[in-house]
């Protein structure tokens, strides 16, 4: 017998191979729970910067206040107007408040369940 590999390219069966596919699934679901979690974190930090620049009376006409309050209106279209109070600080509060908490309890939640799976 030689050490002559006789079809070259092919893996032999005693090599050892790249990690297991229950390794890949694991940094698979991994990654996607990173993922969430970023963007459950961004949608609730976008949320908390207009709730800041509101109560810190920034200028409505300059772009970058513009382009939050547009974004912060897109992520809670669903909770507008729950809270109806006469302080509109506090309204704007608790309006835009209430989804940055939920974005991250269930972002954060749907992550944990993934890295326990």
């Amino acid at each position: 017998m030689s050490n002559f590999d006789p079809v070259p390219g092919y893996q032999t069966y005693d090599q050892p191979s790249g990690p297991d596919r229950s390794m890949r699934r694991q940094a698979a679901t991994r990654r996607t729970a990173i993922t969430i979690c970023t963007i459950a974190d961004i949608a609730a930090g976008l949320l908390g910067l207009w709730i800041l620049l509101f109560l810190l009376d920034a200028n409505q006409g300059n772009v970058f206040v513009e382009f939050v309050r547009g974004m912060a209106d897109w992520l809670a279209w669903w909770s507008q107007d729950i809270f109806t109070v006469d302080t509109e600080g506090l309204r704007v509060a608790l309006n835009y408040g209430l989804p940055a908490v939920m974005y991250l309890l269930i972002g954060h939640g749907i992550a944990a369940r993934l890295n326990r799976a």
